[in-house]
């Protein structure tokens, strides 16, 4: 194995970690209610929500870390934020504690998002750089995978499974803590923001086991105005494409799905034991869709495959809705939540990282990341908070279904008209096309 795939796949651990604590809460949720006998707004608002809410301050302040600290430093914190979060979950003895705890991790999975993608773009060959940056996504589903898993393993073990199922995150943080000591600094970051030009030329060579020519230091160097304002007329196509990436992302409902997964199968007529199993089909289907995104995004491109994953969010969303509607139970709702996962799997869950890492220029690509994704995680915060009381509330859960199909045509047409391909374009080049 090459070192620069070594190097990716270590940083996109962080990944792993993310996905692993996003859906670790899906097994302890209902456990945790009953437990401490709170509402359905207090459950989801801080129980459920609260390391949502870490994510969006990490997603928010990302940038400054990952600019002043460096990529690898930053990502060396996030492994201590889901240590400690791991550890602290799993002996809080009351919701606050917990909360706090949870919101420590979320804090750690708000800035993995952003300087996971950024570092492995920064030291990916262009050619192969989708399908890099993709090991992020694919370490993601991967953790989503094992957390689903853990749960089921966990369901019945001791007197209060949640504990243990919350505190098992603390061996992977480990492991990756001690792999990081492997990874280097960002030739980019060197060369952009700390202007060492030999130290940059030395770890390119390392990593790629060639030298850093004249032409690509000259790019490198081109946009070297940290004090640039994000937020200013000649970054407004890039601002654009960023947030509707995301926001689309989100109106897919993904994430409340991740969170509610046993709960909604149990709604759809599945015993609580059955219920965790699909959870883990989820997990799996996740993983071999985005297996095939991996092999495509580089070959096929950004766009192709968020048109298939629109139709095909299209289709699985309104079945989804019908089965609920209709009272189709049984196998339709998880066949049809399957089908989601694949879509999302092989459209956004690909190309979300890539293309929003792509289309910054050096200079700024953490502060844009960290605004795309930050419109991500407030929406996913937001539905997460109220997905409870729409469980209990609405008298079908089918139009909670429908109300993200409807958005997710709009997707589909914006992949159509207004999203550009990246694909074998350098980043220098990305930004110069995006920006004029």
């Amino acid at each position: 194995m090459s070192k620069i795939y070594k190097i990716s796949i270590i940083s996109a651990l962080a990944g792993f970690l993310f996905g692993f604590d996003t859906v670790v809460i899906s097994g302890a949720d209902q456990e945790l209610q009953e437990i401490w006998n709170t509402s359905d707004i207090f459950h989801g608002s801080i129980v459920m929500s609260m390391a949502l809410w870490g994510t969006v301050l990490g997603a928010l302040v990302a940038s400054y870390p990952c600019d002043k600290w460096g990529r690898k430093n930053t990502l060396v914190f996030i492994g201590i934020l889901y240590l400690v979060s791991a550890l602290g979950s799993a002996f809080a003895n009351d919701p606050y504690m917990f909360s706090f705890f949870r919101f420590v991790g979320g804090v750690g999975v708000g800035l993995s998002t952003i300087a996971a993608p950024t570092y492995i773009s920064e030291i990916a060959p262009t050619e192969k750089r989708g399908r890099l940056v993709i090991l992020y996504q694919f370490n993601l589903v991967f953790g989503i995978l094992i957390a689903y898993t853990s749960n089921y393993v966990f369901q019945g073990f001791g007197e209060q499974p949640w504990r243990w199922m919350m505190g098992v995150e603390a061996l992977p943080a480990f492991i990756y803590l001690i792999g990081l000591k492997t990874v280097p600094k960002s030739p980019r970051w060197l060369v952009v923001t700390k202007k060492n030009v030999s130290l940059a030329k030395k770890i390119y060579f390392e990593i790629n086991d060639k030298s850093l020519s004249d032409d690509e230091l000259n790019t490198f160097s081109n946009n070297t105005n940290n004090a640039e304002i994000l937020f200013s007329k000649t970054y407004l196509r890039p601002i654009i494409l960023a947030f509707l990436i995301s926001f689309f992302n989100q109106m897919s409902g993904i994430n409340a799905f991740l969170y509610y997964a046993p709960r909604i199968f149990e709604i759809a007529g599945l015993e609580s034991n059955s219920a965790f199993l699909s959870s883990i089909g989820i997990g799996l289907i996740n993983l071999i869709f985005t297996i095939i995104g991996m092999y495509l995004i580089d070959r096929t491109g950004r766009r192709t495959l968020l048109k298939i994953g629109s139709f095909g969010y299209i289709i699985s969303l309104s079945m989804i809705a019908i089965s609920f509607i209709y009272s189709l139970e049984g196998f339709f709702v998880p066949l049809f939540l399957f089908m989601f996962i694949a879509s999302h799997a092989i459209g956004q869950g690909s190309i979300i990282w890539v293309f929003t890492a792509e289309i910054f220029p050096n200079n700024l690509r953490a502060k844009g990341l960290s605004f795309g994704i930050s419109v991500h995680w407030i929406l996913a915060s937001l539905i997460t908070l109220l997905m409870p009381s729409f469980l209990s509330s609405l008298s079908n859960p089918g139009f909670i279904f429908l109300f993200f199909a409807f958005f997710m045509i709009f997707q589909y047409l914006f992949t159509l008209f207004i999203m550009p391909e990246t694909k074998n374009i350098s980043l220098e080049q990305l930004s110069k096309k995006l920006t004029n």
